[in-house]
């Protein structure tokens, strides 16, 4: 029984408890409105979610800036849908899509039921490869900072998942070790994979509904986490 080998609970943020899509179409309906963009936002949105995913993964493997891939994948969605938007506004809208993007807090289903269940049986963290002050105002605004012993980010480790840097970092500073941790979060590549090579436990939260697959066990719902811990 899992329950009885954990002790330190690590978990993914955007896309595993904090609602990343919707929070981010809120945004992106709020900064397209203030800018008078007139674009529909539905239509923005099905070239912009798997644009961004995209643009994300060179960024984890140390392919792209910071910097390029908030102007990437805006630039490239914009080409895409062939609506002319200059450099300038590229760059506002970028900016101002990661100030107001943790003014919406959206959780996933069940996030606060989960947390305080977990909380009294063991140590919970964040790793994340989000930044620094765009996740730590995410955790503070959507009430769940307080739940966390440990958040590790990327900017602070200098490295992003799978990369073992950022695991091992987060076992030091959580005084953990791998077989008594899990690692759960929503990217096969990035939780599952990168905390299963360092001797974790894991469970894949399936939120963007991939298809079935034997390297973890897969839940669909935050609360099925209780029947594991």
């Amino acid at each position: 029984m899992l329950k009885d080998k954990v002790t330190d609970v690590f978990f993914d943020l955007d896309h595993t408890l904090w609602d990343f899509d919707k929070n981010s179409a809120l945004t992106f309906n709020k900064i397209f409105n203030e800018q008078k963009i007139e674009i529909e936002l539905t239509d923005f949105l099905k070239v912009y979610v798997p644009t961004n995913l995209k643009f994300w993964r060179l960024f984890r493997e140390e392919k792209i800036t910071k910097s390029e891939l908030r102007y990437q994948r805006l630039k490239s969605v914009f080409d895409t849908m062939g609506y002319n938007a200059s450099d300038d506004l590229i760059h506002l809208l970028s900016e101002e899509y990661i100030n107001h993007l943790s003014s919406f807090n959206t959780l996933f289903p069940n996030t606060i039921e989960v947390l305080d269940y977990l909380l009294p049986k063991y140590k919970l963290h964040i790793i994340t490869n989000g930044f620094q002050e765009v996740q730590d105002k995410k955790l503070r605004n959507s009430g769940i900072y307080n739940y966390f012993n440990q958040i590790i980010d990327s900017e602070t480790a200098g490295v992003k998942k799978p990369n073992p840097i950022i695991f091992n970092l987060a076992l030091q500073r959580a005084g953990a070790l791998p077989e008594k941790s899990i690692m759960i979060g929503d990217s096969l590549e990035a939780d599952i994979m990168g905390a299963k090579s360092l001797g974790f436990h894991t469970i894949h939260f399936n939120a963007h509904k991939e298809k079935s697959h034997s390297l973890s066990p897969i839940i669909y719902d935050l609360q099925e986490i209780k029947s594991f811990l």
